[in-house]
């Protein structure tokens, strides 16, 4: 095909012909496959000292690297601590006053603490030593003693080389300058979006409705539009979502403002096996209410602690968050992203660390086993139905259970989710009820020659035992008696006041105290009716293949009630924040404490300085005088209700201090139920027939559909100005 054209370079509006001999770049002379030149462009790095220099980039995709620097801005790093330096005898660094009158071409590099421009390092041929000569570019100004070397690079003319690049810029994103020339090129797509085909997919389906049923629409798209501007090709229609996708998060960006925040995040699998990870901002609106918004999906090549700061890292810095304002967070799933590894820094948190009860983590992990050597094989699941028909139809003969309309349905072991932490209890009862049919099923494997005997018969030995009957018992009561509470933390807008509220009267204390006898005499039941042996409690407990010699001499009674039972409650109720409580504003503030209110702000010393502390307990006084007396704050439910109420009636100008700690307490995390939820959605959108979604092309259309509140608010004419400047386009969209 290629015989048939002439090949031609087409000029680029930043290519000068007078200079292009100047420049000393190796290139290769032969032309590049698109897939070798492609790249991902939102991992450009954002840090202008670590850039390579842009004419190392491919000439196929220079212009499309530029146009991202562009629409991202400078990289200007302010809430970070610059590091002091030598400079004329006396210890200087950078300021972000500096940014000050250059905010559209100065920028900050962290890696080699020197101010670098952006429009030069785009578009500045090699020159010379014309206002600076390359400090600017490659190498980076940190001569802090000197700022007006600023307005010398700038130039006191419109010819200076610093402003011919500001004008290069400006004509770049101005698409009323610029003329796409036409490229033989054809689009390749695996689904049939042709003229007759019976389905063309959303994006053409509701073209085609508007044009039928506007006829000024009609008028001027799809068919009647010109050929090569019919804007509806596969590449136009991500480019349109990508266009709404970044107006959504810059707009929840503009929402959270200089606000103090928390962050959500979980990992979990989409149906590509992909791992995506999605990060969730919980804050405070200029309003007061609490909110919790997705601010991005983000594929993770490994689910280690450093990759996953790596992500989250990178996430900060696209949209222009500091570390310094997070003052929470909140994670579920793998244990690497609970804060027990190195190299994670100030983003995850010590005190976030999760403890785990190795009991009860082999009880889930038998579980699960269980569930997966039935749901594996459709035989296998079958035969567990058959038996456990026969045990309802045998219990049923010696009136052992009750029969009606909706009883002893067919049901076989649940699978807990990935993403509801919840769903444990459902996979428990589920065993609890199937026990001897699971049993049965399992004793047949493993008098089968099959892959899965050993398995079976290791399964066996432990479901059989007294510690996996005491253990599942166990966790089915507590779950049981939280399950109020899991479902409660499921909503967005729980605050940390109410989940204590909810533990309160989850009657955990009460089971704790007196539980033990119950719960003993339950599973006792339970193993003496499927032969399970019963250890006598009056024994000393010795640890399954330990000596008895090397271990504490303690009681089975002790190692089952203190060391299993009481711990594991103990560790349900130990992680709520009770200190917070105080700021609940039900029954006329009874709860209101001021010493602990002193107390938690002493734990933000980030946030409250030494006189701010000096004056809070005056002000706390006030504070309590005042709401305690208004009619405005007589029926408040919850400490959401009182935010938002301190706004509208604008004492949180006259509190401040009270109205930060009070933010301070709904920003904590209570659940990662957002998080869980955006997962939900990801299996809507990025499902079976849609399973090879690029990771971008995924991000873009979740932020867009969960956020549609947020993106509903969002002009027309946003979103075009975005979709024009994001390459040059044969027209101009008004």
């Amino acid at each position: 095909m290629k015989r048939h054209f002439k090949a031609t370079n087409t000029p680029t509006p930043y290519d000068d012909p007078s200079t292009s001999s100047r420049i000393h770049i190796q290139s290769d002379s032969h032309e590049l496959p698109n897939d070798q030149i492609e790249m991902n462009l939102p991992e450009l790095p954002s840090d202008p000292g670590l850039r390579p220099h842009i004419m190392t980039y491919h000439p196929n995709i220079r212009e499309r690297v530029i146009r991202k620097y562009l629409l991202k801005g400078p990289c200007q790093p302010r809430n970070i601590e610059f590091p002091k330096t030598y400079k004329g005898g006396q210890l200087r660094r950078f300021s972000p006053t500096w940014y000050n009158g250059n905010a559209n071409w100065l920028e900050y590099s962290e890696n080699k603490d020197a101010v670098f421009c952006l429009c030069c390092y785009l578009f500045k041929a090699d020159l010379g030593d014309q206002g600076g000569g390359d400090a600017f570019i490659t190498e980076g100004y940190s001569n802090w003693k000197k700022k007006e070397r600023l307005a010398y690079h700038v130039g006191r003319d419109s010819n200076s080389i610093h402003n011919r690049a500001w004008e290069k810029c400006q004509a770049l994103l101005d698409q009323k300058q610029q003329i796409e020339p036409m490229f033989n090129r054809l689009a390749f797509r695996g689904h049939d979006e042709s003229e007759f085909s019976s389905n063309q997919g959303n994006f053409l389906e509701l073209l085609s409705f508007l044009a039928d049923q506007n006829e000024v629409a009609r008028a001027v798209i799809l068919g009647n539009a010109p050929e090569n501007l019919k804007l509806i090709a596969p590449s136009i229609q991500k480019d349109i979502v990508n266009a709404c996708s970044i107006e959504t998060t810059n707009a929840i960006i503009r929402e959270l403002g200089d606000e103090l925040f928390a962050i959500l995040v979980d990992e979990s699998r989409d149906i590509s096996c992909r791992e995506q990870m999605t990060v969730v901002l919980r804050y405070v609106d200029s309003r007061g209410y609490m909110m919790e918004r997705v601010i991005g999906i983000k594929h993770v090549k490994s689910t280690t602690a450093l990759s996953l700061k790596e992500s989250i890292d990178d996430l900060f810095s696209t949209y222009g968050l500091s570390i310094d304002r997070l003052r929470g967070q909140g994670y579920d799933g793998a244990s690497n992203m609970q804060g027990e590894f190195n190299g994670l820094k100030a983003l995850i948190l010590r005190e976030n660390q999760t403890r785990k009860c190795p009991y009860m983590a082999g009880l889930f992990d038998s579980v699960t086993m269980v569930v997966n050597i039935f749901g594996g094989s459709p035989k296998r699941r079958d035969f567990l139905l058959d038996k456990q028909y026969e045990k309802v139809v045998e219990a049923l003969s010696n009136n052992e259970i009750e029969s009606g309309q909706g009883l002893n349905q067919e049901r076989t072991l649940v699978r807990a989710s990935d993403t509801r932490w919840g769903s444990h209890y459902g996979t428990l009862m589920s065993l609890v009820n199937m026990f001897p049919s699971v049993i049965d099923v399992l004793g047949f494997i493993v008098e089968e020659s099959t892959d899965k005997n050993r398995e079976a018969s290791n399964l066996l030995l432990i479901l059989q035992s007294f510690s996996f009957v005491f253990n599942l018992y166990l966790m089915t009561l507590i779950l049981g008696i939280t399950n109020d509470l899991s479902q409660a933390l499921q909503r967005k807008d729980q605050d940390i006041v109410n989940a204590m509220r909810l533990v309160k009267v989850s009657l955990l204390q009460e089971t704790r105290d007196e539980g033990w006898a119950h719960l003993l005499e339950e599973v006792t039941y339970f193993c003496s009716k499927y032969e399970i042996e019963i250890p006598s409690m009056t024994n000393v407990y010795v640890p399954y293949g330990r000596p008895r010699r090397r271990n504490e001499q303690v009681t089975v009674e002790h190692h089952y009630k203190v060391e299993r039972f009481n711990s594991v409650i103990d560790r349900q109720m130990q992680d709520c924040f009770f200190g917070v409580a105080c700021l609940n504003p039900s029954d006329c503030f009874v709860a209101f404490d001021k010493k602990k209110l002193v107390r938690l702000a002493e734990l933000y010393p980030n946030d409250f300085s030494f006189l701010e502390l000096s004056a809070l307990p005056n002000q706390l006084e006030n504070y309590i005088r005042d709401v305690r007396s208004s009619e405005d704050f007589s029926n408040l439910k919850g400490i959401g209700d009182l935010a938002q109420k301190l706004v509208a009636t604008k004492r949180h100008i006259t509190f401040s201090l009270v109205y930060k700690l009070v933010t301070l307490s709904l920003i904590l995390p209570v659940a990662t139920a957002s998080v869980e939820r955006a997962f939900s959605a990801m299996k809507m959108v990025k499902n079976r027939l849609r399973n090879r979604m690029g990771d971008q092309w995924l991000n873009d259309s979740l932020v867009v559909f969960i956020e549609r509140d947020i993106f509903s608010d969002i002009s027309n004419d946003a979103i075009i100005d975005r979709f024009q400047k994001m390459k040059n386009r044969r027209g101009v969209l008004f």
